[in-house]
């Protein structure tokens, strides 16, 4: 559906969740969107967003992942320079403010949405380990760890631990005991400074 039909039947709720289904620029789960946002997408709103066109949802593990439609991107993009919707209080008018000066950035560089917002693979690297490690501080074996991250592509993944592995609380580590390794190990190992590294620790938050 167009997205100016569809504009009118929008909560703000809903307007958020585009919003930051733009912004993340991937699919993502119900605890997903509350982690980032502190909203969900269920109900009655999955369901106009899903009848609109506007978001796919898709049941996995008895969850729904939700996804940001080409129309729902196309949404997104005329919303940068709307106005703030009614009722929006003051976090709302800010977050209106902030898409107005988007979409200026964009009309004089001409670039796309897609150039801008970009997914945050070091984020879900963070999160996957988070959820292994179960909270933060152990080793997890980069197997596992890949294993978690299925459908990110091997390079995206070597990408994001490289980049963590430059700050302080992140150790990308080879195991000093190599007799215990597997070769499901070894081909997980990725190769920092001339040495495969075959675990991942982040330091707990004190």
């Amino acid at each position: 559906m167009r997205a100016d039909v569809a504009d009118d039947r929008l909560t703000l709720g809903e307007r958020c969740v585009l919003l930051v289904l733009m912004a993340e620029a991937r699919e993502l789960t119900n605890g997903e969107l509350f982690a980032i946002a502190g909203i969900k997408l269920d109900g009655k709103n999955r369901r106009r967003l899903n009848e609109l066109g506007l978001v796919a949802s898709t049941m996995v593990r008895r969850a729904y992942v939700h996804e940001l439609t080409d129309g729902g991107a196309v949404w997104c993009r005329a919303e940068l320079g709307a106005a703030r919707p009614s009722r929006a209080g003051a976090a709302g008018g800010a977050l209106y403010a902030v898409l107005g000066g988007l979409r200026r950035h964009l009309d004089d560089s001409g670039q796309a949405l897609a150039d801008l917002f970009q997914p945050d693979i070091a984020g879900q690297v963070e999160a996957a380990y988070a959820e292994l490690a179960r909270g933060g501080g152990s080793a997890v074996r980069l197997a596992v760890l890949r294993e978690q991250l299925g459908e990110l592509s091997r390079g995206e993944v070597d990408r994001a631990l490289e980049s963590l592995s430059r700050r302080d609380d992140v150790h990308v580590r080879a195991e000093a005991d190599q007799q215990t390794l597997t070769e499901r190990d070894r081909d997980a190992a990725i190769v920092l400074g001339g040495t495969a590294r075959h675990l991942l620790t982040i330091e707990a938050a004190r």
